[in-house]
């Protein structure tokens, strides 16, 4: 799975809290308003989108002038291939298991045995 660098992480962050789609412009405008004093480019904000879109994390609607933009997989979704990813690294997958669900909290370890068909969550 390909790893994303800061200003992708910020970009895909606004994607994943918006329902539809959006320009570059309005990501851009999205970026400038969360990261403060720090503004971005237009341009830099296109380069990201492609190399998102090169990595499978964002579509684009050619369709439409300018272009509109959305991503391709929830937030969850993402963050579960990447706990699955690397738990495929470890080589004692039983023993990663055992010390990640040693860490959770205790509202955490019910949610996941309900999932796993014990006990459901209140």
């Amino acid at each position: 799975m390909a790893t994303l660098g800061e200003l992708e992480r910020s970009v895909m962050d606004v994607l994943w809290s918006t329902d539809g789609s959006l320009s570059a412009n309005d990501l851009r405008d999205s970026l400038d308003s969360g990261l403060g004093a720090r503004e971005v480019a237009v341009t830099t904000v296109l380069t990201v989108l492609s190399r998102l879109e090169n990595k499978g994390f964002v579509e684009r609607d050619r369709s439409t002038r300018p272009h509109l933009y959305r991503s391709v997989t929830s937030r969850a979704e993402h963050t579960a291939d990447l706990m699955h990813e690397v738990l495929g690294t470890a080589n004692d997958r039983e023993a990663a298991l055992a010390r990640f669900v040693g860490q959770v909290s205790p509202q955490e370890a019910e949610t996941l045995r309900a999932l796993l068909g014990g006990t459901p969550t209140s």
